[in-house]
Parts: C-alpha cells; sequence; structure tokens
C-alpha cells in the first residue's frame, strides 16, 4: 500500500472526522483523481511536439498519456475544433497516491523560492488546480535529454550564429 494512502486512513481520517465532526467515515473528503495535462501550444505547426509532451508525461505518470483535442476554433491562433492541442493522464489509486507523495515532498520544495502553494485554487467543489510551469522540477526528467549542446548549436545555427568551420578558432 502506497505511504500516503496508509497515513490517509490511519491519521487522516480520524482527524478529519474530530474537526469537521462526521458521523459517519464516508462524509470525509479523498482523493479520487489526479489529472495531469500539459498544453502544447506548439502542435498546431509542429506534430513532433506532441511526442515528447507525450514522453514527459509518461515519464512524469507512469502510464500512458491520451491526446486532448481543442474544443473550439480560434482565428487569432489558428486553431480548429479537434485539432490536437496537449496530453493529460488520468491517475487514480496507488499511482495517484505515489504521484501526490513524490509532488508534495520532492517536486514543490524544488520550485525556486518556493514559500507554498496557493490557498485560493479551489473552485467551490472541493476541486483543486495546481500549475506547474517546468516538468524539469520532476526527478523523472532528465535535464540534460531536454536540453544539450548539439541542440542548442542548431538552434544557434538556425538563428544565423556564425560558428567558425572545425579546426579555425
Amino acid at each position: 500500500m502506497a505511504r500516503l494512502k496508509e497515513k490517509y486512513r490511519e491519521e487522516v481520517i480520524p482527524r478529519l472526522m474530530e474537526i469537521c465532526g462526521y458521523s459517519n467515515i464516508m462524509q470525509v473528503p479523498r482523493l479520487e483523481k489526479i489529472v495531469l495535462n500539459i498544453g502544447v501550444g506548439e502542435a498546431i505547426s509542429n506534430a513532433k511536439a506532441l511526442e515528447a509532451a507525450e514522453q514527459d508525461l509518461v515519464a512524469i505518470a507512469g502510464q500512458h498519456a491520451v491526446i486532448t483535442r481543442a474544443k473550439k476554433s480560434i482565428a487569432a491562433f489558428r486553431l480548429r475544433t479537434g485539432m490536437p492541442i496537449g496530453m493529460k493522464v488520468t491517475l487514480r489509486g496507488e499511482r495517484m497516491y505515489d504521484f501526490f507523495d513524490k509532488l508534495v515532498n520532492a517536486v514543490l520544495p524544488r520550485m525556486h523560492e518556493f514559500q507554498g502553494v496557493s490557498p485560493d485554487s479551489f473552485d467551490g467543489r472541493g476541486n483543486y488546480t495546481l500549475g506547474i510551469r517546468e516538468q524539469i522540477l520532476f526527478p523523472e526528467i532528465e535535464y540534460d535529454k531536454i536540453y544539450n549542446d548539439e541542440d542548442g548549436k542548431h538552434l544557434l545555427e538556425l538563428l544565423g550564429m556564425p560558428f567558425a568551420k572545425d579546426g579555425v578558432s
């Protein structure tokens, strides 16, 4: 059993019943699912961008990601209804608890100048939304795999950087 799930059963449920005055264990709030998604705006013009997003989500979540598609057309973004624009993964059960444990104990503390998450991100129904801009915070994502010297050199060459030819400095 996941460490966090065990803590929920043994410590959190009794404490919530005491604090909130629940008379039945079924009234106690619980985690049902965690949905991870990546919006890939670049996917409109570059289909390979979705593959990279999928690899990152699979590494982070440990399960296959599905494509999300645009619900509306937006002419300013050259976006049409049904175009692939992102990836998502829904975690439940043990994977959900393992991911939440990793998020709280390993990922969030790695954020630069982290001072806690906003308490204002609840939707009124008990759902919480958290946005993280950089997936590099997750230990499964290798920074060297994302950015390497060769890719950086190609980028600068394509932008017009005049590198010296081999043997000339």
